[in-house]
């Protein structure tokens, strides 16, 4: 058998009763009293404390690439290098 629609099921935050509203405007619990608008978890967090997940975010800026040599100019550093005279060591001028 079907439930009759008895309005918006309720758990107190206050004292744990489970309870439906019967439509009515103000949720009130029957056992307590407490409206469940006043709930602490409806509330939104309050200004003073911060949770780790609100911290301030961090801008990162983009880095932009840095331009990549052409072709032509590293075989021409590579040949630049090629031309130069090797120095090995131990064969030094030594001046008696």
């Amino acid at each position: 058998m079907p439930a009759k629609d008895l309005g918006t099921k309720y758990v107190c935050f206050k004292c744990s009763t489970k309870f439906y509203d019967m439509k009515k405007p103000d949720p009130l619990c029957p056992k307590c009293g407490a409206d469940q608008r006043e709930s602490p978890a409806l509330k939104p967090p309050s200004e003073g404390r911060r949770s780790r997940l609100s911290s301030i975010p961090k801008v990162i800026e983009p880095i932009e690439p840095e331009a990549e040599p052409e072709a032509e100019e590293s075989d021409e550093e590579l040949g630049e290098f090629g031309e130069e005279e090797a120095e090995i060591p131990g064969e030094e001028d030594e001046e008696i």
